[in-house]
C-alpha cells in the first residue's frame, strides 16, 4: 500500500466514523518500532507504521488509524485528546478504534544474561547480585551503609 492509498483510507474512515473530514496528511513510517501510529499536534499529521499492516493486516490497521483520528479530531475541537481523557476512551469505543496495537514480533532474541557479579557488604553480610561490573566504592550498602567489595562470579 502506498501513502496516497493510505491517505485515502484515512479520509474515508474520518468521513464514515467521525462524519468530519481529515484534511491533513497521512503517511507511513517505517523507523516506528513500539507504537501502531501516532497523530502530531503541530501538524496534525498521522503516521502509521506499516509493519502492523504486514503483520496483523487491514482491519487491524484501520483499529489503529482510528485510535489516531480520536486524537486528531478531539485536538481540533478542543475536546480531550489524551490517552487518559474520558472524551478520548468513550470517542474511541464509539468508532471502534483499538486502545493498544499489537505487538511486533522481534527480529533478533534478546539475550538474558546471567548474574556474573556479586556485592557483598563487609559489615552485615548482605549480598547484591548483578549483571554488570559495578565500582563498588561508589555504592554502600542498603542495609547497614557499609562498605561493599565486589565479587566476579563464575558462571561455567
Amino acid at each position: 500500500m502506498t501513502n496516497e492509498q493510505l491517505q485515502a483510507w484515512v479520509e474515508q474512515i474520518s468521513l464514515h466514523s467521525f462524519g468530519v473530514p481529515f484534511r491533513h496528511q497521512a503517511s507511513f513510517n517505517s523507523r516506528l518500532r513500539t507504537t501502531g501510529g501516532r497523530y502530531f499536534m503541530k501538524s496534525h499529521h498521522i503516521e502509521i507504521n506499516p509493519s502492523q499492516l504486514a503483520v496483523y493486516g487491514q482491519d487491524e490497521v484501520e483499529r489503529i488509524i482510528k485510535h489516531e483520528l480520536c486524537h486528531y479530531h478531539l485536538h481540533l475541537s478542543g475536546r480531550g485528546y489524551r490517552h487518559r481523557d474520558a472524551d478520548f476512551k468513550a470517542l474511541l469505543q464509539q468508532v471502534g478504534g483499538s486502545r493498544y496495537c499489537h505487538s511486533l514480533p522481534d527480529g533478533k532474541e534478546r539475550k538474558v544474561l546471567p548474574h556474573r557479579y556479586k556485592l557483598i557488604c563487609a559489615d552485615c553480610g548482605m549480598e547484591y547480585l548483578r549483571k554488570r561490573r559495578v565500582d563498588p566504592s561508589r555504592y554502600r550498602c542498603g542495609q547497614c551503609a557499609g562498605r561493599l567489595r565486589l565479587v566476579t562470579l563464575d558462571n561455567s
